[in-house]
C-alpha cells in the first residue's frame, strides 16, 4: 500500500512538472500590425521616392528638349546634369518592383545594363525601332542616355556634332527625345498608379500568405539587394560568377565617375527603406526592423536587424575604399571589389535566410547569382 501511494505521489509530481514547466515549444501568435508597417512604408516612402524620382525625370526630359532645340556644349553640360540627378535619384526607387512597375517591368526599361551600343547605333541609322520590346531593354533607359551623353566620343564638341552636323544629327535627335520621353512617360504611369488605387490595394492586402504585400515586398527587397546591388553593381564587373572581370559591365560605364555613388546611394536607400526612414527626413516608422525587433520580443533567438544594419554599415565603410570609377577598379586592383561584394554577401544571408525564417515568409525567387 504504501508502494502504491509512493508511485501515486511520484507521477502527480512528474504531471505537475510537465504542465508547469517551461512552455516555449508553443508558438507565440504574431499579432504584429502589418498594416501599420505597409502604411509607413508606402506613405512615407515609396510613394514620396517616386514622386522626387518623377520630379528629376521631368527635369531631365526638359534639359533634353533644350538640348535637342539648341545642341551646344553648354546644354550637353545641363542635360548630363540632369541625367546623373536622376540616375541617383532611380537608385530609391528601383528596389520598388511591385504593382504597375513589376506589371510591365519598370525596372528593366529602366535601367539595364550594359547596353548594346551596336543595336542603339543600328535604331538611330535605320529610325526604325519598338522600345516596348522587351528585346529592346538593352537599348534604352538610363544605360542608353549613359552612352549618347558620354560616350559617343572623347570630347563634349565631338558629341554635340552627332546632333548638328552628322549625316544622322535628325536621327540622334529623335532617338534622344523617344528615350527621355518614354523614361518620364513609364514612371509618370507608375507613380498615378499609386496615388489612384495601388496605395489602398497594396495596404489593404497586410495578411500572411504567398500573395500578401508584405511576402512581395520583402521578397522583391531581396531580390533586388542580391542581384541588382550586390551582383550587378559589384560582383559581374568584378567576375565573381564567371572568374572574368569585365569591367564594361559597371553601371555608368561611359560616364566613369559616376558608378560609386551610384552604388551608395542605393545602398544607402536599402538600408533607410529597411529601417522605415521617411523619405527625405530622419524620422523612422514601422518597418522590417521594427517587425523583426517585435519577433525577438515576442520568441527570443537571435537579433536579426541588427545583424543586417551592422552589416550594411561595414558594406559602406568597405566600399569606401574603392575608386569612383567602379571599370578603373575593377581593371586596377580588382581585390577591393571581391572583397566589397564578400561583405554584401554576407546580408544576403541575414535577410535571406534568418529574415524570411523569422517572418515566416517564403522565398519566390531562384538565386540571382549573376546572368
Amino acid at each position: 500500500m504504501k508502494k502504491l501511494v509512493v508511485s501515486l505521489f511520484i507521477m502527480l509530481l512528474i504531471l505537475v512538472a510537465c504542465t508547469s514547466g517551461d512552455d516555449s515549444g508553443v508558438v507565440a501568435a504574431d499579432n504584429f500590425d502589418r498594416k501599420a508597417m505597409l502604411e509607413n512604408l508606402a506613405d512615407n516612402i515609396i510613394i514620396p521616392s517616386y514622386q522626387g524620382f518623377s520630379m528629376d525625370m521631368s527635369d531631365l526630359t526638359s534639359e533634353a528638349s533644350k538640348f535637342i532645340t539648341t545642341p551646344n556644349e553648354a546644354n550637353l553640360i545641363s542635360l548630363r546634369s540632369a541625367w546623373s540627378k536622376a540616375y541617383i535619384s532611380w537608385q530609391s526607387v528601383g528596389m520598388f518592383e511591385i504593382g504597375k512597375a513589376e506589371e510591365f517591368s519598370y525596372r528593366n526599361f529602366m535601367n539595364v545594363y550594359p547596353v548594346s551600343s551596336v543595336a542603339i547605333d543600328a535604331n538611330i541609322n535605320s529610325g526604325s525601332y519598338d522600345l516596348s520590346a522587351v528585346s529592346k531593354q538593352d537599348e534604352q533607359g538610363f544605360g542608353a542616355l549613359d552612352y549618347l551623353l558620354n560616350g559617343l566620343a572623347d570630347t563634349d564638341a565631338e558629341i554635340v556634332t552627332f546632333y548638328t552636323t552628322n549625316t544622322n544629327a535628325s536621327n540622334y535627335i529623335t532617338y534622344l527625345t523617344d528615350l527621355t520621353t518614354r523614361m518620364d512617360d513609364l514612371t509618370k504611369e507608375v507613380v498615378l498608379d499609386w496615388i489612384n488605387g495601388y496605395r489602398d490595394t497594396f495596404v489593404n492586402n497586410s495578411g500572411s500568405s504567398a500573395t500578401s504585400s508584405l511576402d512581395k515586398l520583402v521578397n522583391d527587397y531581396i531580390f533586388h539587394y542580391e542581384k541588382h546591388l550586390r551582383a550587378g553593381k559589384v560582383g559581374i564587373p568584378a567576375g565573381v560568377f564567371t572568374g572574368n572581370t569585365a569591367s564594361e559591365k559597371v553601371e555608368a560605364f561611359y560616364k566613369g565617375d559616376l558608378s560609386k555613388t551610384l552604388f551608395n546611394a542605393n545602398l544607402d536607400a536599402m538600408q533607410n527603406f529597411f529601417n522605415g526612414k521617411h523619405f527625405s527626413s530622419n524620422e523612422n516608422g514601422e518597418s522590417f526592423k521594427t517587425y523583426l525587433d517585435y519577433l525577438v520580443t515576442l520568441r527570443g533567438g537571435k537579433d536579426i536587424a541588427t545583424l543586417i544594419n551592422n552589416q550594411f554599415n561595414v558594406s559602406r565603410t568597405t566600399a569606401s575604399g574603392l575608386n569612383d570609377n567602379f571599370s578603373n577598379q575593377v581593371r586596377t586592383n580588382n581585390v577591393l571589389m571581391t572583397e566589397t561584394y564578400n561583405v554584401l554577401q554576407k546580408n544576403v544571408v541575414f535577410m535571406k535566410v534568418d529574415m524570411l525564417s523569422s517572418m515566416s515568409v517564403r522565398v519566390d525567387f531562384v538565386d540571382a547569382d549573376g546572368d
